[in-house]
């Protein structure tokens, strides 16, 4: 009974070991200028070095900082980003590039996820940017991935 028991503990540990949600954020800034950075609740988690969240990434930001930014942003293109495993179908990670203002374009930027939906993403290369959100109900410019553990790649200036 206790050899049971300790074989079913033992299991159940290895699952959770395999259960790990981990996701990474990269950065490359081509620009020559600026500090890119990746905040969460108004929370500095990067300021261009690669950021890896034990567990989801729930609604963080990035953008470069040119000095002519907010705190939040404002001012320069925003890329917004989940990172979390899907639960169910549709469920999963998403990305966006953001216009909305007080958000205004500023510099190239892009993004692609890595490890899973490799290819999948969107660039912003100037003000009039097909891939991104202009105001709220602007439709479909969000790019999902259903891919445990998936990465993201963010350039600026690409």
């Amino acid at each position: 009974m206790l050899t049971a028991l300790l074989v079913s503990a033992a299991l159940s540990f290895v699952g959770t070991i395999r259960a790990q949600e981990t996701h990474t954020v990269t950065f490359t800034n081509n620009c020559g200028f600026g500090t890119p950075l990746l905040l969460q609740n108004g929370n500095t988690l990067s300021t261009g070095g690669s950021f890896t969240s034990d567990g989801p990434l729930l609604a963080a930001i990035a953008f470069l900082q040119t000095g002519s930014c907010g705190a939040d942003g404002e001012g320069c293109t925003l890329l917004e980003l989940t990172l979390v495993n899907p639960s169910a179908e549709f469920s999963g990670s998403s990305a966006d590039i953001s216009l909305i203002p007080p958000h205004a374009f500023s510099v190239t930027s892009g993004f692609g996820y890595f490890n899973g939906c490799d290819g999948a993403g969107a660039d912003c290369t100037d003000s009039s940017c097909p891939t991104a959100f202009f105001t709220p109900t602007t439709c479909c410019p969000q790019v999902a991935c259903n891919v445990d553990n998936v990465d993201i790649a963010l350039t600026f200036c690409d």
